[in-house]
This record gives structure tokens, C-alpha cells and sequence, in this order.
């Protein structure tokens, strides 16, 4: 092969589809909520992919909620670590159980991402 030429191209054909204005419009918004070109999004729905948004809008309130207690844990575990006098009452016993509580917080975090960033058909997995 002479290293001057251009390489294979697969030749397309393009298919023509009227829609409506509104249906333009909502198929545009629902590209961009797959997080794909209005052509990818058709060619996949066109060809039976099952497509997801690229967030889920459920499982961000959820991380939010998770982020929140551990905002608090982690407040708890600075004043225990500052000798204040409010925290005398604490054993480690407690204390392991805060520090528990935030790795077990963490780990549910990280699960509800890996399902939040769904694969987007003809993407692949980072």
C-alpha cells in the first residue's frame, strides 16, 4: 500500500427522516441528555440500543445525601481529633465506628458512580 495514499473509507449512506419542528427539538434534547451527536443517538435508537442519560438525576440526590453525612462524620472526627472537651464522652469504640461509617459511606459513593456514568452506546468503558 503506498504510504501517500488515504486509508479505506467505509462508504455511508444517509437516510432522510421529516419530523415536526417539536420532534426536531425533542430529539435534539434527548441526543444531548445521551450525551451524543443527534446522528449517533438516531443510528443507535435506529438500530435497537438501548440508551441512557448521562445523569441520573435520582442517584446525583443520593451521592448529595452521602456527601452530606460525610460532611458531618468528618466533623465529628475533627472535633474528637481537637481534644475538645464536648468529645470527652466518646470512646474509641465511637470513634472506630465514625471512622467505619465514613469508609462504608465512601464505598457506597463510589458504587453509586460507577452506576451513574452508564456506557453510552459506541462509547467505550474508560
Amino acid at each position: 500500500m503506498d504510504p501517500n495514499s488515504k486509508p479505506p473509507t467505509r462508504k455511508s449512506h444517509q437516510l432522510r427522516v421529516p419530523v415536526m419542528p417539536e420532534e426536531a427539538l425533542e430529539i435534539r434534547r434527548l441526543a444531548t441528555t445521551a450525551g451524543l451527536p443527534v446522528a449517533a443517538y438516531l443510528r443507535s435508537v435506529g438500530l435497537g440500543y438501548r440508551l441512557h442519560g448521562i445523569l441520573d438525576h435520582q442517584r446525583v440526590e443520593e451521592l448529595a445525601r452521602i456527601n452530606g453525612d460525610l460532611g458531618r462524620l468528618g466533623g465529628l472526627l475533627k472535633l474528637w481529633l481537637t481534644d475538645d472537651p464536648r468529645t470527652v464522652k466518646f470512646g474509641e469504640t465511637t470513634i472506630l465506628a465514625v471512622l467505619s461509617k465514613i469508609e462504608d459511606s465512601q464505598r457506597e459513593m463510589q458504587r453509586i458512580m460507577r452506576e451513574v456514568v452508564l456506557p453510552v452506546a459506541g462509547r467505550k468503558h474508560l
